[in-house]
């Protein structure tokens, strides 16, 4: 029987340090003008590290020219996790626009729409 990694975290530490460095990555190294002011919003992993599915959110900018941006630039912000990363294997980036905020934001217009519809009611 094999034994099971002594760091079961792994995953969810390299997940995280990819976060933070590809956040770096974009801000100071991507010169895309496409690229808008990009928030990494969540990194997923696969177990054997061969792929990462990065969410993100645009506060600036078109979310699909900024995800087709991030897709094409994917192999030189790998690159630049290499150098960082200590790691055997990088993943190869894929890049997801996370809809998450925008659903918050139309989920709170709702509930206020809501609240003073009531209150004019009352």
């Amino acid at each position: 029987m094999r034994k099971k990694s002594s760091t079961p975290n792994r995953g969810f530490r390299v997940a995280d340090q990819i976060q933070r460095d590809l956040t770096e990555l974009i801000a100071r190294e991507l010169k895309d003008p496409r690229v808008g002011m990009v928030t990494i919003q969540a990194v997923e992993v696969t177990p054997d590290y061969a792929h990462a599915k990065i969410f993100f959110s645009v506060l600036v900018g078109d979310p699909k020219e900024c995800e087709v941006a991030l897709n094409q630039a994917a192999g030189f912000l790998r690159n630049g996790l290499f150098k960082r990363l200590m790691i055997h294997t990088v993943p190869t980036l894929h890049f997801v626009f996370d809809r998450t905020v925008e659903h918050a934001a139309d989920l709170n217009a709702l509930i206020a729409k809501a609240v003073s519809s009531r209150a004019q009611d009352d």
